[in-house]
Parts: structure tokens; C-alpha cells; sequence
């Protein structure tokens, strides 16, 4: 069964994959960019390209989501999917999941003024650009992400059913410790398993998945999602600024005054505003 680790882009989502690949995909949880490959991206032209369908026809890839997820499903375990899609049903016909494949999900938000300087930089937007991008929605490929209060309430479905967990991209950065444990013990307990902590485990993935050490080991080691600047060649930092990401200091008072208006009331609804 599937837990979902979703997300808008740029959100932290990176972070939460990363800590959750070290404990539990390492036997002393120090982490280090290979654990990652652990936790797919879903969707990926992979899943599709080993059942023989055209990745550039996006309604046939969206037409068998449902028996990628399947196939991903055969082995006998918990199996974690990222993906930065919301939860849409396509014609009402074919839906991005189902409770077949699905046994939670673990949302990670973060603040929208914080997110566009983020986006900005990993898509050579101007800012201004970058949070209309954001506030009209859109698709990316194969993955179609919506706007960023349509993908924050889309995942809420699982809400009803006690399989869903929201944790802010702040808590993870400020407060590593108590974010990480409750996402574990939201784990286990969707899974019904026993949950008993590794501590020394624990510890060293909160120390090796700071954003300080995340980012030295893309300067040392390079990582396989950085971008690479089309007009330039440049390649632009996955871990850019993080923690230091302040929106107050970056962003142009209209800006800031467009996303406030465009998402008011989940920002209200979330504590931003």
C-alpha cells in the first residue's frame, strides 16, 4: 500500500523524503543522496514506459495511474510515493488514486510567499511570473499540479477517513525533533503497527538532513535533481536558500499583496496571515 508524501513544488517535500529514507532505509540513519531512490516520484515515465505507453500522451498516461500504481503495488510492504500533483478525478473517470492502492497521506505546506522565491530561482521565472504560475494552476510535464490552494485542499479527502497528516515545512525546519516523530508515529499507526523509536537512529537523521549538511553534500556530491538553467547551462541549486528564505526581505510588497488576495483564506486557515 501506498503512503503519498504530496505536495505543492518547492514545499519541503524534498526534506520530508529525505529524513524519512535515512530511518528507514539505512541501518544508522545517516543520510547520504542514494537513500533517497528509495521514494519514487509518482507520476514518472518510468512507471508508464515498462507498460509500453507514450509518456507525451498525457491522457493514456493518466488513463492508467491507477494501474501503474498497481503494478508499484505487487511487493509486500509500505511503499512511499512523492508526488507534487493534487488529487484530481480526470473526466470523473480516472482518478489520480484510490483506497485500493492508497493507505494515507502525509502533506507538506508551506508559506506561498516563501514558495515563489523558491520557484523563481528553480524555474528561471521572474518573481512576478513565478506567482502567477502559482495562483493559475497548471500542469508540468506529466505531473499537473494545479494552483496552490487546489493542491492543498485537494489531499484533504483523506482527512474524513483518519489517513492524513499536514505538516508545515516551518515545523520541519524549526522544529526537526517533534515534525519527524509525529510523522513515524502517523505511519505505524495508519499501518497498525507497533511503533517503538530508534534513538540513536533518530538522531543522526535529524542531524545529517539539515539544510546546512543538504546542501553541502549537493556542492560535494551533486544530486540528480538539481536543474540546469536553459538559457544559461547553469545549473541551479536544488537546496538554494531555505531556512534564510525570508519573504520579507525578498519580495515586492505587490507581489506579496497578489498571493495574500489569491489564497486568503487558506493562508488565514493555516496560520500565515
Amino acid at each position: 500500500m501506498i503512503i503519498w508524501l504530496a505536495s505543492y513544488p518547492k514545499s519541503g517535500n524534498t526534506l520530508l523524503r529525505s529524513m524519512l529514507a535515512a530511518y528507514l532505509f539505512s541501518e544508522d540513519g545517516n543520510y547520504n543522496f542514494n537513500l533517497i531512490k528509495n521514494i519514487k516520484q509518482f507520476p514518472h515515465g518510468g512507471f508508464f514506459l515498462k507498460m509500453g505507453i507514450d509518456i507525451n500522451n498525457q491522457n493514456e498516461t493518466i488513463k492508467n495511474y491507477i494501474k501503474a500504481q498497481e503494478a508499484f503495488n505487487k511487493k509486500d510492504a509500505i511503499q512511499f510515493l512523492k508526488t507534487h500533483s493534487f488529487l484530481f478525478n480526470f473526466n470523473k473517470n480516472y482518478p489520480f488514486t484510490n483506497f485500493d492502492n492508497t493507505l494515507g497521506v502525509i502533506y507538506i505546506v508551506r508559506d506561498p510567499r516563501n514558495i515563489v522565491t523558491s520557484l523563481s530561482k528553480f524555474k528561471s521565472l521572474t518573481l512576478d511570473n513565478s506567482a502567477d504560475f502559482m495562483i493559475k494552476g497548471t500542469g508540468d510535464g506529466l505531473v499537473w499540479t494545479n494552483n496552490w490552494a487546489v493542491n492543498y485542499h485537494s489531499w484533504k479527502l483523506f482527512k474524513e477517513y483518519e489517513k492524513y497528516l499536514l505538516i508545515k515545512y516551518e515545523d520541519l525546519i524549526t522544529n526537526p525533533d517533534l515534525t519527524f516523530l509525529n510523522v513515524l508515529k502517523f505511519i505505524y499507526r495508519i499501518n497498525k503497527s507497533n511503533f517503538e523509536l530508534d534513538k540513536k537512529k533518530f538522531e543522526n537523521v535529524i542531524k545529517t538532513t539539515s539544510f546546512e549538511n543538504m546542501q553541502n553534500l549537493e556542492k560535494e556530491k551533486g544530486f540528480s535533481e538539481t536543474w540546469v538553467d536553459e538559457k544559461t547551462g547553469k545549473k541551479i541549486p536544488f537546496f538554494y536558500l531555505g531556512p534564510k528564505n525570508n519573504w520579507k526581505k525578498n519580495l515586492d510588497i505587490k507581489i506579496v499583496k497578489k498571493l495574500e488576495k489569491a489564497f486568503k483564506l487558506e493562508m488565514e486557515e493555516l496560520g500565515y496571515l
